[in-house]
């Protein structure tokens, strides 16, 4: 190994008791590390990891969305608009492949400009940061999107936006979601996703207001939220990333019971009783 290292350049970490830091962690909770191979005092290398930045209350999806509204044509009749908290490439193909045009507005999008576009559903994106710290520029367009009564759909930070602008709080999770291997359940079939996930913060499942939610899907390893249905609009969201494979293809039904509320969304009069049973067609 150590060959290895120095033929390709790359740095290694040895002597570390892995296991018994994953304890302290989970005991703990999250908390700022540094690793430096320059400076030698531990104390100084402690008090650099007390100084950084916490991230409740940061704000970060401006920092990595796009700079301007970008198109991305299919052959399909439908339009939405999508906004770009940190929008991973394969949610847009995802859309594409089921026929979308989809009009990605950066995280700041100027609403007249999203107004023009005259969308047939609403996507929020994931991102990083804390869900709090973008409701500045995130609930105006979520609330927009709600008043036209068109499906709205989020992931990951999306989601948590989604959830806010229905009055239903965020929180800092004592331990984050990170990885490929965790365990979902849809609520309504019972059946389990293998999901991909990378989060730190959650809806709080003890303010769950159930007049306006209705909880789809939790996470089996600490039974925190992993999905809403919204009562008093047309929307769906997940806080795992169905657009991912680690499955590989569990959780892409969500995108399909998306697309059926937008096909549906014109002859929207009562609340529409969506299937959790669809299956990718894989």
């Amino acid at each position: 190994m150590q060959d290895y290292l120095l033929n390709n350049n790359l740095i290694g970490i040895s002597d570390v008791d892995t296991r018994k830091l994953v304890r302290h962690i989970r005991t703990k909770g999250v908390m700022n590390a540094v690793i430096s191979s320059e400076i030698p005092d531990e104390e100084e290398l402690i008090s650099m990891a007390k100084e950084w930045d916490s991230m409740e209350g940061l704000e970060l999806a401006t920092k990595v969305t796009r700079k301007e509204a970008q198109t991305v044509s299919s052959d399909g009749p439908y339009k939405i608009a999508a906004f770009d908290y940190g929008i991973k490439q394969n949610i847009i193909n995802n859309f594409v492949n089921r026929g979308c045009t989809l009009r990605i507005f950066p995280a700041e999008a100027d609403l007249e400009e999203v107004k023009a576009w005259n969308a047939d559903g609403y996507f929020f994106s994931n991102g990083p940061g804390d869900p709090k710290a973008s409701a500045r520029y995130g609930l105006p367009m979520v609330n927009y999107a709600k008043q036209t009564g068109k499906p709205l759909f989020g992931i990951c930070l999306g989601h948590q936006l989604m959830a806010l602008s229905e009055g239903i709080e965020t929180k800092k999770m004592f331990v984050g979601h990170r990885g490929a291997n965790q365990p979902v359940m849809n609520k309504k079939t019972g059946l389990v996703e293998i999901t991909t996930q990378n989060h730190g913060f959650t809806v709080d499942e003890d303010l769950i207001n159930t007049d306006k939610v209705e909880v789809t899907h939790i996470n089996l390893n600490d039974n925190t939220i992993e999905g809403l249905r919204f009562k008093k609009f047309k929307g769906i969201s997940v806080q795992y990333h169905p657009e991912a494979s680690p499955g590989p293809h569990d959780s892409s039904y969500l995108f399909d019971q998306f697309m059926k509320l937008v096909k549906q969304s014109s002859d929207y009069e009562e609340p529409i009783e969506i299937s959790t049973t669809d299956k990718a067609q894989n």
